[in-house]
């Protein structure tokens, strides 16, 4: 029996922000869900993850034949050109917000992250830049199966500093990875099984930067409805501070 994904999305501006620079695409027929975080501010943040989401759904749309033939006949090889389509939307996406800010010198530096969830059949396929995440909820086990590319989670895994220091750092939002501050991007794309009643959490950092473990995101998140979670995801954000726009998307996978 083939699987599909159902979601749900809520984002807020915040209480220290005056414009949300975070978008989120949400197409269930296509499979295709992102959470994206705009900087740059006045150098147009909202229009780099904007325009981030329209055009990866314009190129992973394009590539429907591949999706299809993978689901015809999943396999190594039709897996890998589906995550080549995904590695070349995201690219896509990358030229062209350094071509916009390129001819207009007032939008120089914006960019934006992305997180992003393909599910095609009984596969999920992610693509990431930057530090937005992608978690899964399994069997009530939750993990994180992004990485962020910051200078703080770098250090980390370089041993520079402990756990310890990383909670204290000062430069914790400090991205070493972005869509469109150049014409070119490093894209992290992986793919894996899912299974039925798999549950995702695509957000912000202006969520999970409110999340102290593990064990809150399975008191916010279990349990509950998709509608639930997400509006309890970005209320916990926003009663701890909401120093940044907040984002949730979550994807069930259902029969």
């Amino acid at each position: 029996m083939p699987l599909h994904a159902i979601s749900h999305a809520l984002t807020d501006v915040g209480r220290k922000r005056k414009k949300n620079e975070d978008s989120y695409l949400v197409n269930e027929a296509l499979g295709l869900f992102i959470v994206a975080d705009g900087m740059g501010g006045h150098a147009g943040g909202d229009i780099a993850s904007a325009e981030a989401c329209d055009q990866v759904f314009a190129m992973v749309k394009r590539g429907t034949p591949t999706l299809d033939a993978f689901r015809a006949a999943p396999g190594p090889e039709t897996a890998a050109a589906v995550r080549r389509v995904v590695e070349a939307a995201i690219q896509a996406a990358t030229y062209m917000i350094f071509g916009i800010a390129d001819q207009d010198p007032s939008r120089k530096g914006m960019g934006t992250t992305i997180s992003c969830l393909l599910v095609v059949g009984g596969r999920a396929f992610v693509g990431q830049v930057g530090d937005s995440r992608v978690y899964v909820l399994r069997g009530g086990v939750p993990t994180q199966i992004t990485e962020d590319h910051t200078l703080i989670n770098a250090q980390l895994k370089a041993g520079h500093i402990t756990p310890e220091q990383a909670k204290t750092a000062t430069y914790g939002n400090v991205i070493t990875r972005a869509v469109g501050v150049s014409d070119h991007v490093q894209v992290d794309v992986f793919d894996f099984n899912v299974k039925v009643a798999d549950r995702f959490i695509l957000c912000s950092d202006g969520v999970h930067g409110y999340l102290a473990n593990d064990e809150e995101l399975v008191a916010l998140c279990a349990d509950r409805s998709m509608e639930q979670c997400a509006k309890d995801l970005v209320t916990w954000a926003l009663e701890r501070g909401g120093k940044d726009n907040a984002t949730a998307l979550i994807v069930d996978i259902a029969p």
